[in-house]
């Protein structure tokens, strides 16, 4: 016996949804957006935040942002960086003049 298309259905957005959520966590610091995050498991973004909001109980903007804070309270426990400082990970390059 088959499962009912809705339930098919359900399986299929779950399967997609945990996509996203891996894209997140593996790609954080990378500039992310959830049109291009819906994009890439072929959902309009409004689908995919309704969606996932149900699934994971935050927006993937909120889940992108909690796994960057996540993230930086890390490096600031281990010492890898410091509040303030342009030798974090993340800061922008100067140039000389």
């Amino acid at each position: 016996m088959s499962p009912d298309p809705a339930s098919a259905n359900r399986l299929r957005d779950l399967t997609l949804l945990r996509r996203v959520r891996d894209r997140i966590d593996r790609d954080y610091a990378q500039p992310l957006d959830v049109e291009a995050l819906a994009r890439g498991v072929h959902m309009s973004a409004g689908h995919l935040s309704r969606q996932f909001k149900l699934a994971y109980g935050e927006s993937p903007y909120s889940y992108l942002m909690t796994r960057r804070i996540e993230r930086a309270m890390a490096l600031l426990r281990r010492g890898g960086i410091c509040p303030g400082s342009s030798s974090s990970p993340t800061a922008s390059r100067r140039t000389r003049t």
